[in-house]
């Protein structure tokens, strides 16, 4: 099936998608959501405009059959931050006849050239979960950018490049970061004003997160001369088991066992993903739901230390004001004052 969109800025690529689909849309604050009709598939695709020039699109479905969406609208297509964490992807150039395939935890930042557009390729019958952000760079670079100051020289003359002279092609090495970074933009949090906002600022960390990944790269921090993409699908084995089991002291070992790699492998991932060892990470994590159970739920402060698998509350104070520069008791007076 082939889906043409021929419309920006990502609100109108919305539009344009439930037109060829003959599906309706809904608006929360901004952003759009169109679910797809049963006879094509299943998820939705949504997205959402902002007036610095970016657009932040997202499709977490399941088509029947293979669809082709080609973006060809005849002016200065957007430079485009791709990632997938689920499934898979393609992508073209829509001159060209080769697709490169985006893998789990894989990112492209590409450009066409001229009025050349883009095609998006998804498979019959896969789950995929892919964000795009499309920045048009006319709007862009008219932000206070601070001369792109320390930014890699090929980047700034890309974002320069309001008139799309050159094509560029870039495809990243496997994180998982980005893949986090989506399910929490996912999450229904906010609505109206405060979900513009959240939008607005994950759609610039998403941004910063590839950037940097791509310096990372051209400055020789290769990911496969340390980690295969199956050692990255550990770690991200990993990081959900100690999310979902955060009640419970798990051992590295345990955890390296259970995921099918040793302890230095998975050490090594924390610390390239996350710059933190297991063990801290997992502390991390422990302390994030914490403040959240002080915050939002009826729990004592005793009560969430053994929530969070710990027997040892003036250890839990002092490690809590360690990361968040107060004492926990600190948020039980803001719910109080709240109440």
């Amino acid at each position: 099936m082939r889906i043409d969109v021929k419309t920006l800025p990502v609100n109108d690529i919305i539009q344009d998608i439930a037109k060829n689909l003959d599906a309706t849309v809904s608006s929360n604050g901004g952003e759009l959501t169109l679910r797809l009709p049963e006879k094509i598939g299943e998820g939705i695709i949504k997205g959402s405009s902002f007036d610095s020039g970016i657009g932040y699109i997202t499709y977490n479905c399941k088509f029947y059959k293979d669809v082709q969406i080609h973006f060809s609208l005849n002016t200065v297509h957007p430079l485009k931050f791709i990632f997938c964490s689920q499934g898979s992807v393609g992508h073209s150039f829509q001159a060209q006849e080769k697709i490169h395939e985006i893998d789990p935890f894989q990112n492209i930042i590409v450009s066409s050239n001229g009025y050349n557009g883009h095609v998006l390729y998804f498979k019959a019958n896969e789950q995929s979960h892919v964000s795009s952000l499309e920045v048009i760079r006319s709007i862009f670079t008219h932000r206070s950018n601070h001369n792109f100051k320390d930014l890699d020289p090929t980047l700034i003359e890309l974002f320069k490049d309001a008139v799309s002279k050159k094509q560029f092609f870039y495809q990243g090495n496997y994180s998982i970061k980005a893949a986090d970074l989506m399910d929490k933009i996912d999450t229904l949090e906010y609505s109206g004003f405060l979900r513009s906002l959240f939008l607005e600022g994950k759609a610039f960390q998403m941004m910063a997160i590839q950037i940097a990944q791509y310096q990372d790269d051209e400055n020789g921090d290769k990911l496969p001369q340390i980690l295969r993409k199956s050692d990255i699908e550990k770690v991200d084995y990993v990081t959900k088991r100690i999310q979902g089991d955060l009640g419970s002291n798990l051992s590295v070992e345990a955890l390296a066992k259970e995921a099918g790699t040793n302890v230095n492998k998975l050490q090594e991932g924390f610390k390239y993903i996350y710059k933190l060892t297991v063990n801290k990470y997992m502390q991390h994590k422990k302390l994030e739901a914490a403040k959240e159970m002080l915050m939002n739920s009826e729990k004592n402060i005793s009560e969430i230390v053994v929530a969070i698998g710990l027997n040892n509350r003036s250890y839990f104070s002092k490690i809590f004001k360690e990361k968040y520069g107060v004492n926990p008791k600190y948020f039980l007076k803001t719910r109080k004052k709240q109440d």
